[in-house]
């Protein structure tokens, strides 16, 4: 086994790259030619089986063992450290029984991942992240905002985390956007600036918050207009609307998690936004 961050034995931090998985199956592919093909396509298929947690069963005859270990490969990909161990396990499986055998070493599973941009090294017995996703911290929601609110934030920011480790990039800056727009609707009470803010969607109260601010605050609120504009327009993110076909743009999953750090950063802006000045009431 690998040594890495156990947390990712349980929450995925993202799939494998469709590349890497490319690569270790040529590999495979190339290790058969020095045995029984069948028997070793077998011998992969069971650590791929593991990784995906589903049960093994053997296959009738070779050509049935190939296209079954791709399925299996295909199932375990949404875990990348889990994919990379399983191969890297197989391999050494295979030199411990066969000390003939060549199997890939190091090097050259590192030259698939860095070619994948895959964000991890092998250093064994260690798998090194080198592209790690730690989401910005959204503070617990202050006084001024109720339980209900609480509830809402911490179960959208769950449900977008768990969408980006499944490899749903889209689903997840939706669902934090989605968010942004509710807390906005949390400056319409009668206890933030006189009950002044009036507008019902979120670029409404947005602009009548900046309006109302100074210097960096109105600067920082129009940037959230900005995002918020281009993540709903067809051409630009896409996640509310709807993509433009033709011009729209398809969100990789490293855009993703940018645009749900830059969306958390805003929320924490306007929950201590919020505090601020529900405090000046009280």
């Amino acid at each position: 086994m690998l040594q890495f961050d156990g947390r990712w034995r349980f929450d995925s931090p993202g799939p494998i790259e469709a590349a890497v998985q490319e690569g270790f199956r040529d590999l495979i592919n190339r290790v058969c030619g020095q045995g029984q093909r069948k028997a070793i396509l077998e011998h992969f298929k069971a650590r791929f089986c593991a990784a995906a947690n589903t049960e093994y069963w053997p296959s009738t005859n070779e050509r049935f063992a190939s296209e079954d270990l791709d399925r299996d490969m295909a199932r375990a990909e949404t875990n990348a450290p889990i994919f990379i161990e399983a191969f890297w396990d197989a391999c050494q499986e295979l030199r411990a029984r066969n000390p003939t055998m060549v199997v890939p070493d190091a090097g050259r599973i590192n030259r698939i991942l860095a070619d994948a941009d895959a964000g991890y090294q092998l250093d064994p017995p260690m798998l090194v992240a080198t592209r790690v996703h730690i989401p910005i911290n959204v503070p617990d929601a202050p006084p001024s905002l109720d339980v209900q609110a609480q509830a809402i934030i911490n179960e959208s920011l769950d449900a977008s985390q768990h969408s980006l480790s499944e490899g749903n990039g889209r689903q997840a800056v939706q669902e934090v956007l989605w968010l942004l727009e509710t807390i906005s609707t949390a400056f319409r009470g009668p206890e933030i600036l006189d009950g002044s803010i009036q507008g019902r969607y979120f670029n409404e109260i947005i602009g009548e918050l900046r309006q109302r601010g100074r210097g960096h605050q109105e600067q920082i609120l129009q940037w959230m207009m900005t995002l918020h504009g281009y993540l709903s327009s067809p051409t630009g993110g896409g996640v509310r609307h709807g993509v433009d076909l033709r011009e729209g743009l398809a969100l990789q999953i490293d855009e993703a998690r940018l645009y749900c750090n830059l969306i958390r950063s805003y929320l924490t802006f306007l929950i201590a936004e919020h505090e601020r000045l529900a405090r000046r009431v009280a």
